[in-house]
């Protein structure tokens, strides 16, 4: 018996997963319900939807979205995770909000004496999640495959060079593709992606 725990991003659903099912022959595909409000928060929901996976299913895959993979990686170091299949991931936290915090003119110093700052296009930054991420560093030893776009504006491609040199990873990468496959031809491009390296 074999599941795929699906992990979506940022304004994501779980049942996101129902679209990735017809990829998946031979497998069960279920979708983690959690709060993304903060790291620790969405970690203990997505161990917690793994537990219950891992009483019911001898394999469990991952796959995530986004910030869902780095919500994912928190929450699953260590646990028995047969392979993960990573869509536009974030693999460097620290470097996605230090980045936010230069477009937005804000200083480390500013925000540690504010605590949390909007900014003008909407994002909150906040200087306890800064800091949790600072000090849960990841340690990740799952077999992984990545599907990266060539034209992601979140995840640059020298962040993700960097990780697949330093863990077991495969790298796919569609060139004109966006953080976001969402068109026609994206989407072809995931499915088939998909279905090959669960093949």
């Amino acid at each position: 018996m074999k599941v795929i725990l699906y992990v979506h991003g940022m304004g994501g659903s779980s049942r996101e997963a129902e679209a990735f099912r017809k990829d998946c022959p031979g497998f069960d595909v279920v979708g983690a319900k959690y709060d993304g409000s903060f790291p620790s928060k969405a970690s203990a929901d997505i161990r917690r939807a793994y537990n219950v996976l891992r009483l019911e299913y001898e394999f469990v895959y991952l796959l995530a979205n986004s910030i869902g993979a780095y919500f994912a990686m928190l929450a699953l170091q260590g646990c028995d995770v047969e392979k993960a299949l990573f869509i536009s991931p974030i693999l460097d936290m620290e470097r996605v909000i230090l980045g936010m915090m230069r477009r937005a003119g804000v200083s480390e110093d500013e925000l540690r004496r504010k605590g949390e700052i909007l900014t003008v296009m909407g994002e909150i930054l906040s200087w306890e999640y800064l800091c949790f991420v600072r000090e849960n560093p990841l340690s990740w030893n799952v077999p992984t495959e990545i599907l990266y776009a060539g034209n992601d504006g979140i995840t640059s491609r020298a962040t993700v060079n960097e990780f697949v040199r330093g863990h077991d990873v495969k790298l796919t990468v569609m060139e004109n593709g966006e953080h976001w496959f969402h068109t026609e031809e994206q989407v072809a491009f995931l499915d088939k992606w998909l279905r090959r390296v669960l093949s």
